[in-house]
C-alpha cells in the first residue's frame, strides 16, 4: 500500500474533531478500467460525511524545496480528481487540505491569490499542532 502524506492522520483527526465521520480511507477513484491510487507521491484521498454533506479530502504537505512546484502539482491533481468525482460521485465535493503555515505563505503571494480568486480549488486549512480545522475555503 502506498505511503500516506505525513499530515494524513492529522487532517483525519481534525475533521473528526469538527464532527465529520470518515467513511472511506482511502477513497479509490475508478474510471473505465483504471483505478487511481490517489497516493501520488505522498498523498492520500479520503472521504467524510457530516449532516448529509459528503467530501473527499486530499492532503498536501508542501515540503519540497519548491513550494511553487508543490502548488502546480496540487492544482493538477485536484483537477483530475475533481473531474473523476464529478462523474462517479457528483454529490461529493473535493477539498485540498493544507497546513495553516502553507496557506499563510503561498496564498499571501500573488500566485496563490490568483488561484483563490479564480476558485481553482477548495481548501481546508488546518493547524498541524492542534489537529484542528482553522478555515474552510469554498
Amino acid at each position: 500500500m502506498p505511503a500516506k502524506d505525513i499530515y494524513h492522520n492529522t487532517v483525519r483527526t481534525a475533521l473528526e474533531k469538527d464532527g465529520w465521520t470518515i467513511t472511506n480511507d482511502p477513497l479509490p477513484l475508478k474510471i473505465g478500467k483504471r483505478t487511481l491510487n490517489v497516493d501520488l507521491g505522498a498523498e492520500k484521498l479520503f472521504a467524510a460525511e457530516k449532516q448529509g454533506r459528503k467530501i473527499a479530502v486530499e492532503v498536501k504537505s508542501f515540503v519540497s524545496a519548491s513550494p511553487v512546484h508543490d502548488l502546480e502539482e496540487a492544482v493538477g491533481q485536484y483537477i483530475v480528481y475533481e473531474d473523476i468525482l464529478e462523474r462517479s460521485e457528483p454529490e461529493r465535493i473535493i477539498y485540498r487540505a493544507i497546513r495553516a503555515e502553507v496557506y499563510a505563505q503561498i496564498f499571501s503571494e500573488p500566485i496563490g491569490q490568483v488561484l483563490l480568486e479564480k476558485k481553482r480549488f477548495k481548501l481546508i486549512v488546518f493547524d498541524s499542532l492542534k489537529e484542528t480545522v482553522v478555515r474552510w475555503i469554498d
